[in-house]
């Protein structure tokens, strides 16, 4: 009996790692996953590199054709999409 009663710690530690680890991982996952799905042709993104470009072509399920300028063009997987560094720099310059 005393043992558990030492040991309530450790068990008030696995609610806390879920909610402020785990549960905001899945949600972020989430999220991204929705935004890599909602991409269409002419938005303005950025790939975790930092890669700004608009797109010019969705090939398929996992590869983007990026437009960097008017006669530049670079494929990357859909997954190198960043949806926080997009929404970072659509606050900060506006773009549409």
């Amino acid at each position: 009996m005393e043992g558990l009663i030492n040991s309530w710690p450790l068990f008030a530690m696995i609610p806390i790692f879920y909610f402020f680890m785990i549960r905001p991982q899945q949600k972020k996952q989430k999220e991204q996953a929705a935004f890599q799905g909602s991409l269409e042709k002419g938005k303005q993104v950025v790939t975790l590199s930092g890669v700004i470009g608009k797109i010019s072509k969705l090939d398929d399920d996992a590869v983007i054709t990026l437009q960097l300028d008017t006669k530049t063009f670079v494929k990357v997987t859909r997954n190198s999409i960043s949806k926080e560094m997009t929404e970072a720099l659509k606050t900060s310059y506006d773009l549409g």
